[in-house]
């Protein structure tokens, strides 16, 4: 039986990549050709003349017009790194390759470092991948489901409208032979028209012909200039739905990966950039080897962001709940604490809510430092 060719290609293996990017010398050489691949530009005059003062870590380009000098990180997602450049072509390595998603702790014993420092590397690396793939909208035939980030709780609504679930659309664009072209994984709002529409406009093309399930929201594509095919599923199995194969096949793996790598995530908080990171490696999966040239492009090119930035993003759709959802974090935080654990979210509530002061009390008379909770 002949192998899969996507499946078996070679890829880039380890040896190989300690060959090309085992030394500082060597990452810094591809980092230049990545940020500048026509030669150095200044960024603030644009003039290609320039010195080079310093040497090894602390080397800087100087601008011979306007004196301006940066460095070799300086305005990407490394600025003001400690880590050697080697750590981070070794991250951006597994990440890339890793077809099941590598979560921080995998990351941070593989690489010898702290959790916290593993945790942003993997964060800032996701960052680049949403960024890229967020800029290409999908076009021609596309294929569309709703799905849900997160599991079973006890109590609240269950199913559609869930205060316990992540909503998030799944996409698929397909070729004429009716194989998967692109993916993409957006978070959204809720399943209401105007999120839908919102989110047709920045991802999908003009004139796309979209194939959705009988959602009533999913009809907003045509705010978008899309063509919009519904086709009512009922109680139809996946497999006896062959307008949405990939579409659900693309879901199931990713469940999979989730719950294979992913064993403490944060779907509201940090779900998106996970979302991100499964559909950039599926879009780039005919070319492993220029999967891992790609990311490091991309890493290089992508405006630094920081851990407050990475937290404030984060923070910003975890005080989007609603009063009810609240209730319930509080409740389970109540629960963890009277079973002697460690509140898994501590957070400043929403400003002017009316429901701040009772919640606010019991985080005051709730969290007590560990050391003075009974063993």
């Amino acid at each position: 039986m002949s192998s899969h060719q996507i499946q078996f290609q070679p890829g880039m293996s380890i040896p190989e990549f300690l060959s090309r990017f085992g030394a500082e010398a060597q990452c810094s050489h591809a980092l230049t050709l990545a940020r500048w691949p026509d030669g150095f530009r200044c960024p603030r005059c644009a003039v290609a003349e320039h010195y080079v003062v310093g040497h090894g870590a602390r080397k800087l380009f100087q601008c011979q017009a306007c004196r301006h000098q940066t460095s070799l990180t300086a305005g990407t997602l490394m600025e003001h790194t400690k880590l050697p450049l080697t750590t981070w072509f070794l991250a951006i390595y597994l990440i890339s390759q890793a077809k099941t998603g590598l979560s921080a702790l995998a990351l941070k014993r593989q690489l010898g470092v702290s959790y916290p420092t593993a945790w942003l590397l993997h964060q800032r690396i996701n960052s680049a991948m949403a960024q890229q793939d967020g800029s290409h909208p999908l076009g021609g035939v596309v294929q569309l489901d709703d799905a849900y980030l997160g599991g079973e709780r006890s109590g609240g609504k269950p199913g559609r409208g869930s205060e316990n679930k992540v909503p998030f659309v799944a996409a698929v664009s397909v070729d004429a032979k009716g194989y998967p072209k692109f993916l993409k994984l957006s978070l959204v709002s809720a399943f209401s028209n105007q999120a839908i529409a919102n989110w047709a406009k920045a991802s999908l093309v003009p004139g796309s012909l979209v194939v959705s399930d009988g959602l009533a929201c999913f009809a907003a594509v045509v705010d978008a200039g899309c063509v919009h095919h519904p086709k009512v599923v009922g109680g139809l199995k996946p497999r006896d739905l062959p307008d949405f194969m990939w579409v659900n096949t693309m879901l199931g793996n990713l469940k999979t990966t989730l719950a294979g790598a992913f064993h403490a995530l944060s779907y509201r908080k940090y779900g998106g950039h996970y979302l991100a990171a499964f559909a950039y490696r599926f879009n780039r999966r005919f070319d492993l080897r220029g999967l891992l040239a790609n990311l490091i492009v991309d890493v290089a090119r992508t405006k630094a962001i920081t851990k407050r930035d990475i937290r404030n993003q984060a923070e910003a759709g975890f005080k989007s709940r609603t009063r009810k959802q609240w209730k319930r974090w509080a409740g389970d935080q109540t629960k963890a604490l009277s079973l002697g654990r460690t509140p898994r979210e501590l957070v400043t509530l929403p400003a002017g809510a009316a429901w701040r002061a009772p919640v606010g009390q019991w985080l005051a008379n709730a969290v007590v430092p560990c050391s003075s909770r009974s063993k």
